[in-house]
């Protein structure tokens, strides 16, 4: 079994904050967790917190008592949603493992949970040491231990803690003097899905194979066609002739380039699969790279429900009605659970939303919806635009990269959504603060399993 704990960064803060009020002492918290459990992956989600108050604990620099009873509301809930009970206490003095006491508090603690769930997924504990990392093991219904193979923070700042560190590659010694060991390390580690494989997701994927990413997972529905030749990465007039799916080609593309990258492919559209979304759900982190609303919603559910990292890379050409272009721009949303979501930053309203539903699952009762592409009020069907796809595509990327090792003046935060304006030569950069938090997310943040998936009948 293969396990994971992910912590969402709003709770990953609050946690810090009250594990280390700056007086030397241990201080606890109970962090209530949904889960995802398949195919030999059980992944513990942060989803509500619990602070227990330092004054009705007994604290010491060594260690915390403190009274159970106070999150029996925690074990109600966890009991009738099959959910997790996390455990996190603080080590003030930097001690980096489980300590004897840890091990018999734990014991008596655990014993209690499961007593009082039926559920017999595991329960999980673990400490944060002052430079605010954390090490975690998982506890059975039989009450054997195991360690966390991968713990992450989805914050301003992507973490990712591994219990294994990976070759260097002779290829990737330009990423490292660029960003460091440690981030090639991360990178070389990374499971990260690319969804929409055309204008802006080939030249990702591109992007993301020659820094050294170690597994990737492509999707789109679409074969190759001479008319979007002009934009992706690797195709060919013969791939456009014997009508191959994108992700077919870009598949052989990848193999071919050789530099250890895995790769798996979908050619189906994320609403028709589930093992699309299971697989995309242990992916490290989400680009997306498509034009439709309802498939940037259901990455946002999937996103938010299982604490992942969302990518939005979006171009949008408006014609002046002659002939020509009037304006070109190009944004990137930079998406962390539980915060703003592309539907409180305005990308969408939920008419068009609706609209969008109506047409993918009922075209036959669809009439006049607002056409979605490239250009508007234009006769042109997705004009040729590679030059400012490839652009934007690898600000993203590096949107990426400064969330893993920030190399920017500003802190990651300042980038929450980033445009460009090329027809007024401007860049502009919004922080999560100038966004309206979307209160529906945060209420189901970390959420993970339930029924129906992702609170959307039609899957």
């Amino acid at each position: 079994m293969h396990y994971q704990l992910r912590f969402a960064g709003k709770h990953y803060k609050s946690l810090q904050q009250h594990l280390f009020p700056g007086d030397g002492k241990e201080a606890v918290a109970v962090v209530l967790c949904g889960r995802y459990e398949r195919d030999g992956i059980s992944i513990l989600l942060t989803h509500k917190i619990e602070l227990i108050p330092h004054n009705e604990c007994e604290r010491d620099s060594n260690f915390v008592r403190w009274k159970t009873e106070r999150i029996i509301p925690l074990l109600e809930e966890a009991e009738k949603h099959n959910l997790a009970i996390l455990k996190i206490h603080s080590h003030p003095t930097g001690y980096p493992q489980f300590s004897k006491t840890d091990d018999e508090s734990d014991n008596e603690l655990f014993q209690s949970v499961f007593g009082w769930c039926d559920y017999d997924g595991v329960h999980a504990s673990a400490v944060m040491i002052p430079d605010g990392k954390i090490f975690a093991r998982v506890f059975t219904s039989s009450m054997e231990t195991f360690p966390m193979n991968k713990i992450s923070i989805v914050s301003d700042v992507i973490t990712i803690i591994e219990n294994e560190l990976v070759a260097e590659d002779e290829f990737s010694l330009r990423t490292r003097q660029a960003f460091g060991d440690a981030t090639y390390q991360k990178l070389k580690q990374m499971k990260i899905g690319v969804v929409g494989c055309s204008g802006t997701g080939s030249p990702i994927i591109e992007q993301l194979v020659r820094l050294g990413v170690g597994s990737i997972v492509i999707i789109d529905p679409d074969i190759v066609e001479k008319k979007n030749l002009n934009r992706i990465l690797n195709t060919t007039i013969d791939d456009a002739k014997n009508s191959r799916a994108k992700t077919d080609v870009l598949y052989d593309a990848i193999n071919k380039i050789g530099l250890g990258t895995t790769v798996k492919k979908y050619n189906i559209n994320i609403f028709d699969s589930r093992e699309v979304l299971d697989d995309l759900i242990t992916c490290d982190t989400i680009f997306g790279c498509v034009d439709s609303v309802d498939g940037r919603h259901l990455i946002s559910q999937l996103t938010n429900f299982y604490l992942i990292p969302y990518f939005d890379i979006g171009v949008r050409l408006d014609a002046d009605g002659k002939g020509g272009i009037k304006s070109i721009t190009a944004s990137i949303h930079c998406i962390q659970p539980g915060c703003s979501s592309l539907f409180s930053r305005k990308l969408y309203t939920s008419k068009r939303l609706a609209d969008e539903n109506l047409q993918r699952q009922n075209p036959e009762d669809f009439r006049e919806l607002e056409k979605q592409g490239y250009v508007h009020n234009a006769n042109v069907d997705r004009p040729a635009v590679i030059s400012i796809n490839m652009q934007i595509s690898s600000m993203g990327v590096n949107e990426f990269l400064n969330r893993l090792h920030p190399f920017k003046d500003e802190l990651p935060e300042a980038y929450a959504k980033v445009t460009m304006d090329y027809t007024r030569g401007c860049i502009m950069n919004e922080s999560e603060n100038d966004f309206e938090q979307d209160l529906l997310s945060d209420k189901w943040v970390g959420r993970g399993d339930c029924k129906p998936f992702l609170r959307l009948t039609e899957l």
